[in-house]
């Protein structure tokens, strides 16, 4: 199994935790779907972006 570095983990933990607001927006906050759509979007933009920086930064 392959060992992280920190900046993949921080990217991972981006992307959770965008998924988590996402989440929360969608059940707890009144009338917020559109909030929660726009903010699940960014969940494979921080892991699409995080993945092309890594590889850029090994080259």
């Amino acid at each position: 199994m392959p060992r992280f570095k920190a900046f993949t983990w921080l990217y991972l933990i981006a992307a959770f935790v965008s998924f988590l607001v996402s989440v929360a927006l969608w059940f707890f906050a009144e009338d917020s779907k559109l909030e929660a759509i726009f903010v699940g979007i960014w969940v494979p933009s921080i892991l699409s972006l995080g993945n092309s920086l890594e590889r850029n930064l090994e080259e």
